[in-house]
């Protein structure tokens, strides 16, 4: 097997320019844009940032944003790339770099907005991203393995920055809106969705510190859905993306969710989305 090369996976990119040249964004998986110094706007969907310098933004493959410079601007950009779910990759950190990457992705309070606002965090992200452009320069033995290791602490701050409101142990128990106690438990199921155990009601209950029946009468009442029944068709979504753009094999995709094997996923995934997910895959033009 001829395994891919590190530039094709995880791409950087520092550049310093007064106009933005929309670059090739075809196999983008996830973007990261890092404002060294310098200063304009970034609109997306019809939202529009003034940025500044140290400002960050994050990107799915999907977001195309519009970028006006001002003044002359430093840019740093990251991505990683579509090929990151090659069955040609071996790379112990690809998995958890895609879990972060669809946590930040799919929070239910996740918008467009500059992606770190804690200083602290702030300060630490730009640490490594000085770490990172030093070993990526210099070269020296093992950087590879070092950089891998940064990036998944990089990704694993600009997750806990997806939104300013933490977990709260207490929420049901306080008079928040109901919309946000929702988002809190869509939260949580997201973040430990590759994870049966944490996604036991009664695991879910003790977190949020009230009862498993309280929580499922109250999930079921404010969305019309059980608690079970969201877990699974959150599951079968993922299983859908993997399934259209990666090069993980059923039975793969079956471990990494927790279902027993690839017979049990194929039948959840007929009788929920009305055909197997081989059939899916022919059916969007994938052999």
């Amino acid at each position: 097997m001829i395994l891919l090369n590190w530039q094709e996976i995880f791409f950087i990119n520092r550049f310093t320019t007064s106009r933005w040249d929309m670059p090739d964004r075809d196999e983008v998986y996830f973007e990261m844009i890092f404002i060294e110094e310098g200063s304009g706007r970034i609109s997306l969907n019809g939202k529009t940032i003034n940025y500044k310098s140290r400002d960050i933004f994050i990107f799915s493959k999907d977001e195309l944003p519009d970028v006006k410079i001002y003044e002359t601007t430093t840019f740093i950009v990251y991505r990683l790339t579509q090929l990151m779910f090659s069955s040609k990759i071996n790379l112990t950190e690809r998995q958890y770099w895609l879990r972060r990457c669809e946590y930040i992705f799919n929070h239910p309070k996740r918008t467009f907005d500059v992606a770190v606002r804690k200083m602290e965090d702030l300060d630490l992200v730009w640490r490594i991203i000085f770490f990172i452009n030093k070993e990526n320069t210099k070269k020296e033995q093992y950087y590879l393995e070092i950089i891998a290791n940064m990036l998944s602490t990089l990704l694993s701050v600009l997750a806990r920055n997806v939104t300013d409101t933490q977990f709260s142990k207490e929420l049901l128990l306080k008079t928040a809106n109901k919309n946000e106690r929702i988002d809190e438990i869509y939260a949580y199921i997201r973040y430990n969705i590759y994870d049966s155990k944490k996604l036991k009601i009664a695991s879910i209950a003790k977190h949020f510190h009230i009862t498993s029946s309280t929580l499922s009468n109250y999930f079921k009442k404010e969305t019309g859905n059980s608690l079970h029944n969201y877990i699974l068709l959150y599951k079968l979504d993922i299983v859908k993306d993997r399934l259209l753009n990666s090069e993980f094999t059923v039975s793969q995709i079956a471990m990494q969710l927790g279902f027993t094997d690839e017979s049990h996923l194929t039948r959840i995934f007929k009788k929920y989305c009305d055909s197997t997910p081989k059939q899916y895959k022919l059916d969007h033009g994938y052999e």
